[in-house]
């Protein structure tokens, strides 16, 4: 048999494993060191009692023939997706129904299988630094092209995301097939306005541009000012598919659950510029190539979406908000130069005069014992970048802020007086959200 020869032109690992791999390797070379995640975005809060309490129910049907359930609908259970369409949608004024929402597994899964619905020629347009799955699943498809001395591929057009341009993609003057958007943005912390996504819903009616929008952060906005949903931007639910995911939202890592929007309005085209509803075809994909979420699963999704489920929800999120907070604060005290942290559970920070990400991502480890994830990963943009997130708990987030404050970043010994107090754990301890992560931490035993 001939392989898919597009795997092979991959790197061969993947971002987070790298940075696994380099953990596995620094904890056996210092069995005895006291390493504080700070990388991946896994949460570190348990599931709310009331999922919990929900999942068990669910438990005991399976126990009996009367309430047994064996393969679910592809879709999802009409329960959970009339729970999200109303939650999530509706009770915010956006007409987005049952039947548009389909249950899965992950975002990350749906990332990557979207693009069984889309031509192998289409134009891909990614925002760089940007999540590794949007540009490895279209390697893989065959969308890429060759992978080019800069480390880019030929045939994706990547968006540049800096300072001068507050971290966001800009609207291409090229008109590309499918674009996929990120807010709160993964890794960089940034969020669109509502002007900005305006903005890309009339490029995607212009050039006739599908929009993937991933908003599995989504939850992390609390400034009313800033779209939660694509579709609270008129005309999106006829270019847009929007992704979501249970995953940092209510601690379902773990579990696996998430959903994707495919709204009835939203067309593509065949070679004879006939028109066809996209969600017809993903039905059709999600019917063959997958048998749908554990009902185990989606009845403690179910449970999200209670009083209970909200105030749970909302109580971690406030937690990772202010660990995000913090770290923030600690590294702009650091000489960081920081973004993101706000409406968002990421901080994107760079090391003045570094251009290296792995080079501080080593600094940072062997020095404070403190894992990051390099910028370089989510692409050439992210050269000299590092990623934290808010995710561990508020103690081990203090921990780690109190250890890299310890560094001495700073190259010109005449500035050195300037950052002495930085050696001295009082500095951190002035931070405004220490009072707020103190009482924290006492509240929940951490």
């Amino acid at each position: 048999m001939y392989i898919n020869e597009n795997f092979i032109k991959l790197p061969q690992s993947y971002l987070f494993s790298t940075v696994a791999s380099k953990l596995k390797e620094y904890r056996e070379a210092h069995p005895d060191a006291d390493l504080i995640r700070m990388d991946i975005g896994d949460v570190t809060l348990p599931v709310a009692s009331c999922v919990i309490e929900a999942m068990h129910r669910a438990v005991d049907d399976m126990a009996s023939s009367d309430t047994f359930h064996g393969y679910g609908p592809e879709q999802g259970y009409p329960f959970l997706r009339e729970a999200i369409a109303k939650g999530d949608y509706q009770e915010r004024g956006i007409d987005i129904k049952a039947d548009d929402i389909f249950i899965s597994d992950g975002a990350k899964s749906d990332l990557g299988n979207l693009g069984n619905i889309y031509s192998r020629k289409s134009v891909i347009g990614v925002a760089d630094p940007g999540y590794p799955v949007y540009v490895d699943s279209s390697v893989m498809d065959g969308r890429g092209g060759d992978l080019l001395s800069d480390g880019r591929w030929s045939r994706i057009l990547y968006m540049d995301c800096k300072p001068e341009n507050g971290f966001k993609p800009e609207v291409p003057a090229r008109g590309v097939d499918v674009v996929f958007l990120c807010s709160p943005c993964n890794p960089t912390g940034t969020v669109f306005t509502r002007d900005e996504l305006k903005e890309w819903v009339e490029y995607a009616q212009r050039n006739k541009t599908l929009i993937v929008f991933d908003s599995a952060y989504e939850a992390f906005v609390r400034d009313p000012e800033i779209p939660r949903s694509i579709y609270e931007i008129e005309g999106a639910k006829e270019v847009a598919i929007e992704i979501r995911s249970f995953s940092k939202t209510a601690g379902f890592t773990g579990l696996r659950c998430g959903y994707t929007v495919v709204p009835s309005e939203l067309k593509g085209m065949d070679r004879e510029g006939n028109e066809f509803p996209l969600r017809q075809l993903w039905n059709r994909r999600q019917s063959t190539k997958f048998n749908g979420a554990s009902y185990i699963i989606q009845r403690g999704a179910e449970a999200l979406y209670t009083p209970q489920g909200r105030e749970a929800i909302k109580g971690n999120i406030d937690i990772y908000l202010s660990n995000a907070r913090y770290i923030r604060k600690a590294m702009e005290a650091a000489g960081f130069e920081v973004y993101g942290g706000d409406n968002s559970p990421y901080v994107w920070a760079k090391l003045p005069g570094e251009d290296d990400s792995w080079k501080l991502f080593e600094r940072i480890l062997s020095e404070a014992e403190v894992s990051s994830t390099p910028g370089i990963g989510f692409g050439e943009s992210g050269a000299g970048y590092i990623r934290l997130t808010g995710f561990n708990s508020p103690k081990n987030t203090r921990k780690a802020m109190e250890r890299i404050s310890r560094i001495n970043f700073k190259k010109d010994d005449a500035l050195e007086d300037e950052f002495k107090s930085l050696n001295d754990i009082k500095a951190i301890k002035a931070l405004d959200d220490l009072n707020v992560l103190d009482d924290i931490t006492e509240a929940l035993g951490l």
